[in-house]
């Protein structure tokens, strides 16, 4: 999915403005609208009801009257372009609003080039035999245990492991895992388990393949769940996959290196406050998307609030990542923005290693990108040929979109259709050229008036309840919660007992 920052068209129309004009608009704020798109309004009255109304369980606050809003303004752009047949596919517009897609393209071509160079050894025995990078392979016999057994069951267990491992030799051990594996579909791989880090499993499991020379099997090791007879595979029979794994791990290695090398030479240092302006941003990303905030600097430049918008529109979750900042200690968001600095030193050094998208890669996006928008508006019902085909006039047609946003918003509101994102690269594109705003003003109107109205619509909903027969459970001081909820739940019985599992990643 493309992703980048939103356009910077709304500056210059404000600039084209006359002096009069900007003074007029300066002492006229049109508080009663809460958001603008194009010709459309949204009024602070119908965002208020919007909210207060709703059957959503959503928070009246002005985080969400944001998120609506932005929606709302998302939408009717939506709208404005599919009245005027524009696909904004336009090169240049394309180009712009990928610009962070784009940018990781760059970076991955960087780095695939520098890849070559990085790795002397392509997963040798003798890499194998020394378990370089902390890398094993093996395979497992479990007899597993649970909570539920007595101390006398899980003596039987450890008995039956300790009479398996007798039984037990390279030559039968499929044959083994078939037979007594209590671990699901241990019997169809032969117990074997994928090469593996040895922080990825938990530590007697890891520890007892580690003591283990290649070709050799452990007496039964006890672990959480419970006893395994391990064997570590000889080279011979994991060539490939170990080759695979060490040589990512290797690169990985080596770029992390590349990378602390490239951040030092350049100097880069994080701003005093620069934190506070990241997480400000993350709150309301389309009010900084042009932010030229400087957050850090390094030889030769310097990263905005802008930019590292840009760079968090351009990963597959940037909603969340958004979230993520917004909720994150300074420290967290500190070094986050130490890692986005990193990809533009990164970025800076394919562009100077004159690293482009081939044409092909290019007409990609292209397409990419219409069929985005088609989907977009197949999912609004905004489609320009359906529209073409009901209003003839372009004015009509407009008028048409902008009812079917609004028909849709209301489904959204009443639970009754689910939301159609918008990805932040063609929310930028649609702002820039049909010119969209949210007006905080507005925002903090209709969050006070749809705060009464929820209050009246969840008065009139508790009046109007039945009231039931059934006592509801009741926790300390009447909280409604269910005294018995802080219990332990009383683990499974069924079959298949679980297998070895990664350790838990340290923050």
């Amino acid at each position: 999915m493309i992703r980048t920052r939103r356009l910077a068209a709304i500056a210059a129309a404000v600039l084209s403005l006359s002096a009069c004009q900007g003074l007029k608009e300066a002492f006229t704020a049109h508080v009663d609208v809460a958001a603008r798109a194009g010709s459309q309004e949204l009024s602070v009255t119908r965002l208020s009801e919007l909210l207060g109304n709703t059957t959503l369980q959503i928070p009246v606050n002005k985080e969400t009257a944001t998120i609506i809003a932005d929606l709302w303004t998302n939408y009717q752009l939506l709208a404005m372009a599919a009245a005027h047949g524009d696909s904004l596919n336009d090169p240049k517009t394309i180009e712009k609003a990928a610009e962070g897609y784009i940018a990781n393209m760059k970076i991955q071509k960087l780095r695939d080039s520098l890849a070559k160079g990085w790795v002397a050894d392509s997963g040798s025995e003798e890499a194998y035999n020394k378990a370089a990078n902390d890398l094993y392979a093996a395979r497992h016999i479990l007899l597993g245990v649970n909570p539920t057994m007595t101390q006398a069951q899980q003596d039987s267990v450890k008995r039956l492991a300790d009479q398996v491992r007798a039984q037990t030799t390279d030559a039968n051990f499929a044959q083994q895992v078939a037979k007594y594996s209590t671990e699901p579909g241990a019997g169809q791989r032969g117990g074997m388990l994928p090469v593996f880090n040895k922080r990825e499993m938990v530590s007697e499991f890891s520890n007892a393949v580690a003591a283990l020379k290649p070709g050799e099997i452990s007496p039964p090791v006890r672990s959480q769940f419970g006893w395994h007879i391990v064997q570590r595979m000889p080279y011979a029979a994991v060539k490939s996959e170990f080759a695979q794994r060490y040589g990512q791990g290797a690169v990985m290695v080596a770029e992390s290196t590349y990378n602390a090398q490239l951040t030092e030479k350049a100097h880069l240092q994080v701003r005093d406050g620069a934190a506070k302006l990241v997480r400000d941003a993350a709150r309301e990303p389309a009010a900084h998307q042009d932010d030229d905030a400087p957050v850090a600097k390094f030889n030769g430049g310097e990263l905005t609030v802008g930019r590292v918008l840009m760079w968090i529109n351009s990963v597959p979750q940037a909603g969340q990542l958004t979230q993520q900042i917004v909720a994150a200690p300074d420290s967290d968001v500190v070094r986050f923005i130490q890692i986005v600095g990193s990809r533009e030193l990164l970025l800076r050094e394919a562009e100077q290693a004159k690293i482009d998208l081939a044409a092909e890669q290019k007409a990609q996006l292209a397409t990419d990108w219409n069929a985005m928008l088609l989907q977009l508006w197949s999912g609004l019902g905004i489609d320009p040929r359906q529209l073409a085909d009901s209003a003839k006039s372009e004015s009509d047609r407009e008028k048409l979109a902008a009812t079917r946003v609004e028909a849709m918003l209301d489904k959204i509101m009443k639970g009754e259709a689910q939301p159609v994102p918008v990805p932040p690269p063609l929310a930028g594109a649609l702002r820039a050229k049909y010119e969209g705003k949210v007006n905080a003003q507005g925002i903090d109107r209709a969050v006070e008036a749809a705060q009464k109205l929820r209050q009246v619509s969840d008065s009139t909903r508790a009046a109007t309840q039945p009231k039931s027969s059934v006592p509801v459970p009741m926790g300390p001081m009447g909280s409604g919660q269910n005294p018995h909820a802080d219990r332990p739940p009383v683990p499974p019985t069924g079959a298949g007992q679980p297998q070895p599992q990664p350790a838990p990643a340290h923050p």
